[in-house]
């Protein structure tokens, strides 16, 4: 099971790396298959402050991949219009989970995956959200199918739990989010998480149902 998470220069640290290390920890529970990938345009990447990281993989490998989340940064609108590198991601919503935050749903709708389905991000980003013909919601995440967004630095938690949740189940997304939980909040902060994602996961399993059933 692979993750990419897209990380372009200007990344806005929280969104790639809560994403990274909430992802991680299900290959430190023992799941030796499942794998999470930086993935960039370039072998190194500089963050809107400065931390400079190497990317584990290009952007073309995304496209194989089982998920994968596209994170925001301060050069969101260069890398939106440079063909050189979109011209690289070929994602496919019909086989991938595929998530953006913040302004990297901007970059889902640039690449032509939104469609009519109403999306999250960050309120520096939404003017620019909505002029490329998408509605935008006053909440912190939103799934509809496979796809998936969320608005605000610290939503990186609801699609990391997200993520968990469709590909490793429920109760593995509520034990990594207790473990990642502030002290003396655990159970609050779990139930908040799982309550952004329920909605979608219920829409999955009837689907499931239904498919079974036919």
């Amino acid at each position: 099971m692979h993750i990419a998470i897209l990380t372009f220069d200007g990344f806005n640290e929280l969104d790639s790396l809560i994403a990274y290390g909430m992802l991680s920890r299900i290959s430190l529970l023992g799941d030796a298959d499942w794998k999470v990938s930086i993935a960039s345009p370039t072998a190194r990447v500089t963050s809107m402050n400065g931390l400079t990281i190497d990317a584990h993989v290009g952007l073309k490998e995304a496209n194989q991949a089982d998920a994968v989340l596209i994170g925001s940064g301060m050069k969101t609108r260069e890398v939106a219009n440079d063909p050189s590198i979109l011209g690289q991601l070929q994602l496919n919503p019909q086989s991938q989970l595929i998530a953006a935050q913040c302004s990297g749903t901007f970059l889902l709708a640039k690449l032509g995956l939104i469609g009519q389905t109403p999306a999250c991000t960050d309120s520096s980003s939404k003017p620019r959200v909505q002029a490329a013909g998408v509605k935008i919601l006053n909440q912190a995440f939103f799934a509809n199918g496979n796809l998936a967004t969320a608005g605000g630095c610290l939503s990186a938690q609801y699609i990391s739990a997200w993520m968990i949740a469709r590909l490793k189940g429920v109760e593995k997304a509520r034990e990594v989010l207790h473990y990642f939980s502030p002290v003396g909040e655990k159970d609050e902060y779990v139930a908040r998480a799982l309550s952004h994602i329920n909605a979608n996961l219920l829409e999955q399993s009837v689907a499931l149902e239904t498919a079974c059933a036919s």
